[in-house]
């Protein structure tokens, strides 16, 4: 089978698995040629077959203390003459590249918001991997089953403060249109706090001191996304904002807790904008992110996941340079928010055009990192191949 991507909207619906073995392999080869830290000994990580995730996953195997892994995700193998999604191939070759340094890499594929695979993988951890000292709240979902109400909820990319209409890019025929993000209904914003706020991430830590599972001085980390004022319409006073807001509420009760049981510590950590699963699809946001990465590309200070995340471990949370803000956030994101950056990417957004996006703004590498969570346009693959998916159908991520 030849294998092309294929997408609608910010989504992709196939995947390619020679690519995206290559791009786990750049990232791994990255963080050991770097600075290592010493940092978690066992790790879980809750959403890690992409994106930030996945970065999290090989920055510490591989750039840290070795450290063994558990992975949740929900991912769909090759059936047919379906692809299956590029986590499913991330989850395999990481594990393939740890149990090959002598690691352990467990993954779960499946529900993470279900009670059933938060006892799935407590068994696990007491059973056959050991107390956890790092905790990683990494997950992009649209929908959640709430598992004490059985209610399902979706989320919805809407603004709070009435209808808001601005540029984006239409990924299929590269060109710019303008997008209007809706209002939202008091039941959207309570969705999206649902699904993307820190609930489920609380049933987790919570599960797993009462079953014993962590380790003194356990810390835990969710990541989130501020941004500056440009995007404040679809983020802070979007319902995303609300779910964020409440996640990071989440991470000052959690870190009472854990301070307390454990002399742990729990917090967010708000990231760089990049192309991830969940940022591709989010309306408005690519124009801000393809004007971002052309003018923090000419300074010299772009990072894609792995480098951001590697950072994040090596200076701050393992090391000696930790940027916290007065919330008690980590801000990894301090190279995108410096002034000279935000004031020409403002600068450019008032010139910003269906006629000249493609010359004023990195419209090429944003769609070059989109191709890529699907495990295209990587070098050294040859895209022509014949791909015999049958033979991934037997791999167990």
């Amino acid at each position: 089978m030849i294998i092309e991507p294929k997408y609608k909207g910010g989504i992709l619906l196939t995947a390619h698995p020679e690519g995206c073995k290559k791009l786990v392999e750049k990232q791994i080869k990255y963080v050991k040629n770097n600075k290592s830290y010493n940092g978690a000994k066992k790790a879980l990580i809750i959403g890690a077959s992409s994106g930030y995730g996945l970065a999290t996953r090989i920055s510490l195997a591989f750039g840290g203390s070795k450290t063994d892994t558990i992975g949740i995700s929900y991912e769909n193998g090759p059936r047919g003459k379906r692809t299956g999604t590029a986590g499913w191939y991330n989850n395999i070759f990481f594990k393939e590249a740890a149990e090959k340094e002598g690691l352990k890499a467990k993954n779960f594929v499946g529900d993470a918001f279900s009670l059933e695979m938060k006892d799935e993988v407590i068994k696990y951890i007491k059973e056959e991997f050991g107390k956890v000292d790092l905790v990683i709240y990494s997950l992009a979902s649209g929908r959640r089953k709430d598992p004490i109400d059985g209610e399902t909820y979706i989320s919805a990319l809407k603004s709070t403060t009435g209808d808001i209409v601005g540029p984006t890019v239409d990924l299929k025929n590269d060109t710019l249109i303008q997008q209007t993000m809706e209002n939202a209904t008091e039941e959207d914003i309570k969705a999206t706090v649902k699904v993307m706020g820190g609930e489920d991430w609380e049933l987790w830590i919570k599960a797993l001191l009462e079953a014993d599972v962590l380790e003194k001085g356990a810390r835990t980390f969710a990541y989130t996304y501020i941004g500056p004022k440009i995007t404040y319409g679809i983020y802070k006073d979007g319902t995303i904002g609300a779910a964020k807001r409440h996640l990071e509420k989440t991470a000052k009760e959690l870190n009472k807790i854990l301070k307390e049981k454990l002399s742990g510590e729990a917090a967010v950590s708000s990231n760089k904008a990049l192309v991830t699963k969940a940022s591709a699809y989010i309306p408005i946001f690519p124009v801000y992110a393809t004007l971002l990465f052309k003018v923090m590309k000419e300074k010299g200070t772009h990072e894609g996941c792995i480098e951001q995340t590697h950072r994040l471990f090596l200076d701050m949370i393992y090391g000696d340079n930790p940027i916290i803000d007065k919330e008690g956030r980590y801000r990894p994101d301090n190279l995108e928010m410096e002034e000279d950056v935000q004031d020409k990417v403002n600068e450019l957004w008032k010139q910003i055009n269906e006629n000249n996006f493609k010359e004023i703004s990195d419209y090429a590498g944003f769609k070059k990192d989109f191709l890529q969570l699907g495990g295209f346009e990587v070098e050294g693959i040859d895209y022509s191949k014949d791909i015999d998916l049958e033979t991934y159908a037997k791999l167990i991520p």
